[in-house]
């Protein structure tokens, strides 16, 4: 029910960004991620890999990170199953980012498996940072379809030129990616809980990169999520952490110091019956 009045909000078009906006931010994406294709390319060819098998990576699969541990797994000499397996674990995350889109983008039944294909990092990042449904729609589609045929055009390109190009690292177009989606994550990380995530994340990818094979680290940092959002749970759990805990105000003096005052029925200033409340003498001496 939660779900749905978020939904019903978000399709609002209240506070809606303009279309013009929203396919400009999209083809920024689109073109920017989509010129790494040409890394691809060319790498995917110095690991032995023909020019069919390369561009039926970018056609069929279309996950780069997934299609860089293939042939980066294959040109290091590793085993073809081994590195299928690393490459399917790698791309299992999107599968999680369609539970999510499915619902924001709420498609005919009919178009959902196409969709699919184009259930990747940067257009789930373009998708959610969107304010209505119309929006969410034109940003996952323009940067799906910019990103898909431009990764697909660089991809032969760079296969067919690979031994023009020359290395890759020396055009830093392996770094596009990846620098296009941290730049569009950044400014969603608005909470302490959030930044927590993102930085355990990242020192435990950056810190598994060494010991663990491809793919994997990512995996792993997925962890940081679940770890954070259970340590948050535990702490907002405290007996000690309750609304009513308030600044203490001092131990009163005498032999009733520290038991809990009944509240009195006469009012605050009402003094109650006994010796002990004795009021002040003549002298106006205290008690």
């Amino acid at each position: 029910m939660a779900e749905q009045t978020a939904l019903a909000d978000r399709t609002s078009e209240d506070g809606g960004k303009p279309d013009a906006a929203v396919v400009r931010d999209a083809l920024g994406v689109g073109v920017a991620v989509g010129l790494s294709g040409f890394a691809f390319g060319v790498t995917s060819a110095g690991s032995g890999l023909s020019l069919l098998q390369t561009c039926a990576l970018s056609l069929l699969v279309f996950t780069g990170a997934s299609q860089f541990a293939l042939v980066g797994a294959l040109a290091a000499g590793g085993n073809p199953l081994t590195a299928a397996a690393g490459a399917f674990f790698l791309g299992v995350r999107n599968a999680f980012y369609g539970l999510r889109l499915s619902q924001l983008l709420a498609l005919p039944r009919a178009v959902r498996p196409f969709a699919a294909q184009w259930v990747i990092d940067e257009t789930t990042a373009v998708a959610l940072a969107q304010p209505t449904r119309r929006s969410v729609r034109l940003g996952f589609t323009v940067t799906g379809l910019s990103l898909y045929l431009l990764w697909n055009l660089t991809t032969l390109l760079g296969a067919a030129g690979a031994e023009a190009i020359g290395d890759t690292d020396k055009w830093g177009l392996d770094a596009a990616g990846p620098a296009v989606f941290l730049a569009l994550l950044a400014p969603m990380l608005k909470t302490t809980t959030e930044r927590a995530v993102a930085g355990i994340a990242v020192l435990l990818g950056l810190g598994l990169l060494p010991v663990l094979p491809a793919g994997v680290p990512v995996l792993v940092a997925a962890l940081a999520a679940p770890a954070v959002l259970y340590v948050t749970g535990r702490n907002r759990g405290r007996p000690d952490a309750g609304p009513d805990t308030g600044p203490d105000t001092g131990p009163e003096d005498g032999p009733d110091a520290g038991t809990p005052r009944t509240p009195s029925t006469t009012g605050p200033e009402a003094p109650a019956d006994g010796p002990d409340n004795a009021p002040h003498d003549a002298s106006g001496e205290d008690r």
